[in-house]
C-alpha cells in the first residue's frame, strides 16, 4: 500500500486511464465483517448530489494497513511542511452526520 520500494521487488503497472488520477472532497466509508468500501466522491457548491467517483474494497487487514501507512504518511508531511489544520473542527467523538436522528 505504501507508494515505495518496500514492496519486495512488485513492480505496478500505471495504465494511463488511471494516472490522471480522480479528485475526491469527500469520502463515506462503509464495512461489514469481512470488507470496508470506501467510496470517494466529488461535492460541488450548489450541486444537490454528489457523484461517487472511485469505489475501494479492502479486506480488514489491508484497511489497518492502510490507516497505519496514511498515519505514517501525515507524520511525515507535517514534520516537512508544518501541521494540516482543518478550519472549523473541533474533536469528535461520534460521526459528522445525525442519520439516526430521523430528521430532515
Amino acid at each position: 500500500m505504501e507508494n515505495n520500494n518496500q514492496n519486495g521487488g512488485l513492480q505496478l503497472e500505471l495504465p494511463q486511464n488511471v494516472a490522471q488520477g480522480e479528485y475526491a472532497n469527500f469520502a463515506i466509508i462503509t464495512h461489514s465483517s469481512s470488507d470496508f468500501v470506501i467510496d470517494f466522491a466529488r461535492v460541488l457548491p450548489g450541486v444537490p448530489k454528489a457523484q461517487v467517483r472511485s469505489r475501494v474494497m479492502l479486506a480488514p487487514e489491508h484497511a489497518k494497513r492502510l490507516l497505519m501507512a496514511l498515519q505514517d504518511n501525515i507524520a511525515r508531511y507535517e514534520r516537512a511542511f508544518g501541521p494540516i489544520r482543518i478550519p472549523n473542527q473541533e474533536p469528535r467523538t461520534v460521526a459528522p452526520f445525525n442519520f439516526n436522528k430521523g430528521e430532515s
